[in-house]
This record gives structure tokens, C-alpha cells and sequence, in this order.
């Protein structure tokens, strides 16, 4: 019988990581499992990271500790302590130009309470969550695999997603203790904000026996914003700022969308809308933004139920498989 691995990989894009969780709370209610337990490689960047950890963030019966919906009550509760900052701070930072958008304080206070004393060696399943080293110019990843193997890799699981996060002219890069060294992080999207295709090289690693690859990818919303030529040719570096990340992040989440199409056909699954203006930011916690997205993601679930009823029919019985094999 051939081996099959799956696959998870959830995009970034701020607050918008509701409409993912909310996805996922319509697989786990369809499959009556968690997650963690539905996959063998949980991938996340930026909030697709928050999520990716907190959804194998094991409780203290070894088994995850939290649903997909109450990952997206995280976004709908927390979402104005994340992106929060004082009228001082706005007036300050100019827009983002001198600084970024919002104090650390917000966010880490959130995922220290949220992830606690958990670690990356602990995960319920594995984890792959990239980040950005700027100082080495290179990527990072956090790797539960590797930090069950080795002592100097295993890293807070608050501190993970932290890193992972640190979307520029949002929040300040961290410093990651590393030994008597340390990382510098900036958020993972900035080169794989669909991480999906470093989670199928991660997977063909660690699992050179495996056959078949089954890739869910969802993700938190495409812009439907153009942006006019006319006006694009008079910016100069200011106002390209914005536009400029949105276009890296959106661009880089198609082109692993496009590719993995083209490796996997059927045993590829991605999950995204549409976003109009005013609801497509990745910092607006407002309650009638924040239901518009959990409305969408809800349409979204309505209109492939045929889709994941079976997605869900073929999760399960890999699983079941793999557990009569073992016994």
C-alpha cells in the first residue's frame, strides 16, 4: 500500500487568519478530529503560523488543545489587543514611516498567554513555520522535527510565532536567543507567504518512502484592488510602501498556488476568496469586518461542500489505514 502524507499549509495575512480557522473548524466538525490529527505537516506563515502552532499546541493530556474555532474566537477576542497602538504612536510613526504601526507589547502578551510554556519540540503533529533572518540575509524555519533533535533548535512556541509574524511596518523585528548568538526575524511572508511548496520539500525530506502527496492550502483572501498605472507612475517611494507589500505577499501566495496545480492536479486543494476593498486589511479588527470575513469564509465552505465532504472522506481513511498497519 502506498504511503501518503498530508499536507497542511495556511497563508498569512494579519487578522485575516479568521477565514482559515474557520475553514478548518468545518473540517474538523465534518471529520470529528482535530487538526493536528488530520495531517502530518502542519506549514504556517505569519498569522497561518500563529495558527499552524496553536493548533498542535497540546494540552495536558498530550492531545491538542485547541479547535479551529477557537482559534478564530482568538482573532474575533484578541484581534484589538494585537493591533493596538496610542494616538501618539500614529501620530509618531507618520504613517509607518519612521515606525512600525504597533508596539510588541500588544501581540506578545497575547501569545504568551495563548501558547504558554509550550515548545516546538511538543507539537502534535509537525510543524514547519518560516520566518526572515536579516542580518544573515537568509530564511529560517522553525521545525519541530528538528527541534526534537536538537536542544539549540527547540524554541518557545510564543516566541515561533512571534518571529514568524513580524510583518514589517506592522510590528518590530525580534531578536531570537540562539546559544550565546541570537536571530534576527522578520515575518516569513516576505518569501513564502504560502508556504505550501516549502511544505511539500519539507515533507519529501523527511519522507523519502512516501508515494503520494495530499496538499491543503488555504488562505486568508485575495485583493480584487487594481491598482491604475496612471497612478502607480507617479509614486515614488512613499506610497509605494503599502502597495509594494501587498504585491510580494498576493504574488508570491499565486505562484505556489499556480505550481502546485501544475505537480499534484487532484491531490491538490486550495482554499481562497475573494476580498473586496474594506475588507481586505490585514490590521482591521472593526466587529463588522471581522464578520464580514467569517461570513465569507462560511460561503466559501458552502460552495465546496461536495469538495470537502470528500477532502474529509480521504483524510480520515489515510489515517484509519495508517492505524491498522500499525496494530
Amino acid at each position: 500500500m502506498p504511503k501518503t502524507i498530508r499536507i497542511l499549509s495556511l497563508d498569512g495575512g494579519g487578522i485575516r487568519g479568521l477565514i482559515p480557522a474557520v475553514i478548518l473548524g468545518k473540517l474538523e466538525r465534518l471529520t470529528g478530529q482535530p487538526t493536528a490529527s488530520l495531517f502530518d505537516l502542519v506549514a504556517g506563515t505569519s498569522t497561518g503560523g500563529i495558527l499552524a502552532l496553536g493548533l498542535s499546541r497540546p494540552g495536558p493530556d498530550g492531545r491538542p488543545l485547541y479547535a479551529a474555532e477557537q482559534m478564530a474566537e482568538l482573532y474575533e477576542k484578541e484581534g484589538s489587543t494585537i493591533f493596538s497602538t496610542s494616538l501618539w504612536r500614529k501620530i509618531r510613526s507618520v504613517g509607518s514611516l519612521t515606525e512600525e504601526r504597533y508596539p510588541a507589547h500588544g501581540i506578545e502578551s497575547v501569545l504568551q498567554r495563548f501558547f504558554g510554556a509550550s515548545r516546538l519540540k511538543d507539537a502534535c503533529t509537525d510543524v514547519l513555520v518560516p520566518s526572515y533572518e536579516i542580518e544573515r540575509r537568509t530564511p529560517f524555519f522553525f521545525r519541530s522535527a528538528m527541534a526534537r533533535e536538537r536542544a539549540d533548535y527547540d524554541f518557545p512556541m510564543w516566541l515561533a510565532a512571534r518571529a514568524t509574524s513580524a510583518a514589517p511596518t506592522y510590528f518590530e523585528p525580534v531578536k531570537v536567543p540562539a546559544g550565546k548568538d541570537y536571530w534576527a526575524l522578520i515575518d516569513g511572508g516576505m518569501f513564502a507567504n504560502n508556504p505550501a511548496m516549502c511544505a511539500l520539500v519539507e515533507a519529501r525530506s523527511r519522507h523519502p518512502e512516501a508515494t503520494e502527496f495530499v496538499v491543503v492550502s488555504v488562505g486568508t483572501g485575495v485583493r480584487v484592488k487594481r491598482f491604475a498605472v496612471e497612478e502607480a507612475q507617479k509614486w515614488g517611494a512613499a506610497r509605494w510602501i503599502r502597495p509594494v507589500l501587498d504585491i510580494v505577499l498576493d504574488g508570491s501566495s499565486a505562484t505556489v498556488d499556480y505550481q502546485l496545480r501544475q505537480l499534484l492536479e487532484s491531490d491538490y486543494h486550495r482554499f481562497q476568496v475573494s476580498l473586496q476593498p474594506g475588507e481586505d486589511a490585514m490590521d482591521d479588527v472593526r466587529p463588522q469586518t471581522l464578520r464580514k470575513l467569517r461570513l465569507q469564509a462560511e460561503g466559501l465552505c458552502r460552495e465546496r461542500t461536495v469538495e470537502l465532504f470528500t477532502l474529509a472522506d480521504r483524510l480520515t481513511t489515510i489515517g484509519h489505514s495508517r492505524q491498522k498497519l500499525a496494530a
